[in-house]
């Protein structure tokens, strides 16, 4: 992210890029109305760039839709693609990779597939209290 630029602000214009640089639609749902901690926002970014790059090599997706929102509970990150799925037991780098960086953070990640459907990310951090 460059300096001053909210996470709404990043995710946006990362999706534009890619969805420009791949042909795939992107549907925003939702983007954060509030600041983030820097941290949380890294986060957040590099897992939004990871499962981009998983649904360009491997999804064959015509759309991914994306809502990242901000509560009292914490932050939620959903990015759902409409591609082929995969079976979870073929899960590689790039998913160990997005939970790790969600760890970091304090969060947690799933991973749904379903065998021609598509694929679901949703990371969430809780508020530290």
């Amino acid at each position: 992210m460059r300096g001053g630029q909210s996470l709404a602000e990043a995710l946006e214009g990362c999706l534009a890029e890619w969805s420009e640089q791949t042909g795939i639609a992107v549907e925003t749902w939702a983007l954060p109305a509030t600041d983030v901690p820097s941290p949380v926002s890294s986060g957040v970014m590099t897992t939004m760039r990871e499962a981009l790059s998983n649904v360009e090599k491997h999804s064959r997706a015509r759309t991914v839709s994306v809502a990242v929102t901000v509560g009292r509970s914490g932050l939620r990150m959903t990015i759902s693609d409409n591609g082929q799925g995969f079976t979870l037991t073929r899960a590689g780098r790039g998913i160990a990779r997005m939970r790790a960086a969600f760890a970091e953070i304090g969060g947690s990640l799933s991973v749904s597939s379903v065998l021609g459907e598509g694929t679901t990310v949703t990371g969430t951090v809780p508020t530290r209290r």
